[in-house]
């Protein structure tokens, strides 16, 4: 049978979804991989990314069921979905390509103000820094940051959160972006695959269906 035909048609929708199912199930396994070792400690941050996992694993686990019974609704609610998530992925992994360095800079104390004193802890200890920048704007929570730091590079000298995370940020955004766009690409496959799968009659359930 050529490759447009229906059981190649099928395949590729499976091998599509496995390579969804591996993703989700990698995500739910860094997750947990990085709280047991104590690289990320805010329950936040781990839940949101086996979240993410856990719903990347259920879309597949709709087209995987989908394409192997030919089933007409779960096919449909696939493709909606993925269809959703393109554009969700799509918008964010350009944001995070067109991130400047000031806005990034503004996220971040944003981000800092609202983060719980035992995470700023954490990554101050990680990261070996202490506060975050070190301006006129946030002279006083900088200087309260500093003074309950804990990181080992207080008894020398330390540098800034901030600067030791914007030397990162710009690489770490840069790669977000181009896997989120790659991702996204694979979506829009998914959903047209999907939609001419569905499209095609099934030869074993009405073998006269082509005649």
């Amino acid at each position: 049978m050529v490759c447009g035909g229906f059981a190649c048609s099928r395949n590729a929708l499976c091998a599509l979804n496995v390579v969804y199912v591996l993703v989700g199930l990698l995500l739910i396994g860094v997750a947990a991989w990085g709280k047991g070792f104590g690289i990320v400690s805010s329950l936040h941050i781990i839940g949101g990314v086996i979240a993410v996992g856990f719903f990347l694993l259920l879309i597949a686990i709709v087209g995987l069921i989908g394409a192997i019974n030919h089933h007409q609704v779960m096919l449909f609610f696939y493709m909606i979905i993925l269809g959703l998530v393109f554009i969700f992925q799509f918008g964010i992994s350009c944001s995070c390509l067109a991130l400047k360095r000031s806005k990034q800079e503004s996220l971040l104390s944003g981000a800092w103000k609202i983060v719980k004193v035992d995470t700023k802890k954490s990554l101050e200890i990680n990261l070996n820094c202490c506060g975050l920048f070190n301006d006129t704007e946030s002279a006083d929570t900088f200087k309260a940051d500093v003074d309950s730091c804990t990181a080992a590079c207080k008894k020398t000298r330390c540098h800034t959160c901030g600067v030791v995370m914007m030397e990162h940020a710009g690489e770490v955004l840069k790669i977000l972006g181009g896997v989120g766009l790659f991702f996204s690409f694979t979506e829009i496959l998914g959903v047209w695959l999907a939609m001419r799968y569905r499209n095609q009659k099934d030869p074993r359930a009405n073998p006269s269906a082509f005649l």
